[in-house]
Order: C-alpha cells, then structure tokens, then sequence
C-alpha cells in the first residue's frame, strides 16, 4: 500500500518530558515509520506569552539521531531569523555524524513573533526574512556540500569558509519550510532538495505544488528532484482533534486524518494523487501512540 511513498512523525517539543520523547521515538521507528523530526520553536505553538515550556530544537535533534537507528532525522523547520547558517551548518554535521549518515536539515524564515519579542531578537518584515532565508540557504548549501565556500550577501557573509570534518552524506538533503508562493516555493525551486508544507488540504496541496513545478522549469530545474511532503495531524475522534489542538483544531482541520480507517486511507490517497511524496503525522503532547500503532497497522508499515 502506497510503496513509494514515505510516512514520517514530526514531534512538537512542547509541553512534554525528554522522559518521555525518548521512548516515543524508538516506538515510532519500530512501528516502521521512515522518518522522525523536531520543530524549532522557544516557546510553545500557541502564541501566548506565557505558553514557554518548550525544549530547544538543535539539542533535541542530537538527542533523537542517538536514540535512534533506522529513521531518517530531520528539522522543520529550523528558524533563519535567530540562527546564524554557519554555526547551523556545523551543527547539522555533527548531527550527521551522531545519527551514522541519517539527518536532513530543514529552513524556513520564521514566524512566531512572541519568542522573537520575548527574547529581544529582532523580527523584520517579512520581505527582509525571506531576503534572509534564501542567502542562508545557499550559505548553508555551500558549508554541507562544498569543502570551501565565499559568499557575499547583505545579511551573511562567509570567506573561504570550510565545515570540517565533512557530513557523512555525501549531499545531505536541506529542506524549505511554508507555502508562500511568490518567495518560498520559488527558493525551493533553486536551492532545496524538499519542501514541506503544514496542515493544508489535498487540494491546497496539489495547487502550491503546481506553483512549485512552475518555478522549478523556470529555473531549468527538473521538478522531480525536489521531494514533496505535508504535515498533517491524525485525530481518529473528533474529541481527539480538539485535545491536541486545542482553539487552533478548527484552523488545522483541513490538513487532519481523520474517521475510519477507511477514509484515513482514502485522504493518504487523495495527498499522494496531489505530488506528496512523504506524509508527516504531527503529533504535540501529550502524544497519542495508540494513534499511531493504529496508524502504522491500517497501512501496514512494519
């Protein structure tokens, strides 16, 4: 049942226990899933002020690539706005490094504007994050692929910079994080070797897609080589939706799983019909492995 593609767990780092995070991860990996990922946030994903029990995204992605053996280790989708793509790059190898050749590494220009208040890190508009975003990622490029790298930008700069010792992948895959159109499926189009989308629809899925396809040609840019995959929630109940979700489980509900095992299957066919070529379950504390086991049953992953 859809052989070639990929299922994955994004784990929200909010709200939870390392206690708890390391015994989810291996569960995930033995359930038969091909991927696990951490997102990038300081504070909880809510947007309250005082919502701050949150884990710190690069620490726990060392922890997940330990813990594990088999899944691919990834981030979506490390914020730009408050990580320099140099110290992000070094840290990326040695990531590398710990997983045994397993980590991606994903960008994207931020969002959540209370932990950027909070912390007194500047939050420009958002012209100027994606001007960030796309010379971080070329920095970033250069760093993980190239023994030596230059680059001039108005907001980075590198001089004939080296990332020693080397990943071990040869070419570590780097992933864009969002949906805008104009901006950031164009720089995924020339820079990125994944895109990933949240919480959207099959169909909304299947339109930024095409958009995608478009900038990739414009480019001369072969579209398949860049994977596809959406983040969706799983939720068997509606009662489920609302406990993970919470007052953000109505805005989330066209990207969620949802009813029999009949139509979950049915929705996994609709985003592979789209172009996804890997879907995400995000999961948030506190986490739902019943879900998952009967996930990872209806689709017979292990």
């Amino acid at each position: 049942m859809f052989e070639n593609t990929r299922f994955g767990v994004h784990t929200g780092l909010q709200h939870t226990s390392y206690d708890v995070l390391k015994p989810l991860w291996r569960k995930i990996e033995d359930l038969g899933f091909d991927w696990i990922s951490i997102w990038d946030h300081f504070y909880g994903a809510t947007g309250k002020p005082d919502d701050a029990a949150c884990y710190e995204a690069v620490a726990m992605h060392a922890a997940l690539a330990a813990e594990t053996s088999r899944v691919r280790v990834g981030s979506l989708v490390y914020s730009i706005g408050y990580r320099h793509p140099a110290v992000l790059a070094k840290m990326i190898t040695a990531i590398d490094h710990v997983s045994g050749g397993r980590a991606d590494m994903g960008l994207g220009a931020g969002w959540a504007v209370v932990e950027y208040n909070a912390y007194g890190i500047p939050f420009p508009e958002v012209k100027t994050r994606m001007d960030q975003l796309e010379e971080a990622v070329q920095c970033v490029r250069g760093l993980l692929h190239r023994d030596v790298t230059s680059f001039a930008g108005e907001w980075f700069s590198l001089h004939e910079a080296r990332n020693e010792p080397r990943p071990i992948q040869e070419r570590l895959p780097i992933w864009i994080g969002g949906g805008g159109e104009k901006r950031t499926l164009a720089i995924t189009a020339r820079y990125a070797d994944g895109w990933n989308v949240p919480f959207v629809s099959p169909e909304a899925f299947a339109h930024k897609s095409a958009v995608l396809t478009e900038h990739c040609e414009r480019v001369g840019r072969e579209p398949s080589e860049v994977r596809r995959t959406v983040n969706v929630g799983i939720a068997w109940t509606e009662e489920s939706l609302r406990a993970q979700f919470g007052m953000l489980a109505d805005g989330v509900r066209p990207g969620v799983l949802t009813g029999s095992d009949a139509e979950v299957i049915d929705r996994i066919g609709q985003y592979v019909e789209a172009g996804a070529d890997q879907i995400n379950l995000a999961l948030r504390a506190p986490f739902d492995t019943e879900a998952l086991e009967r996930f990872a049953a209806t689709l017979h992953l292990a």
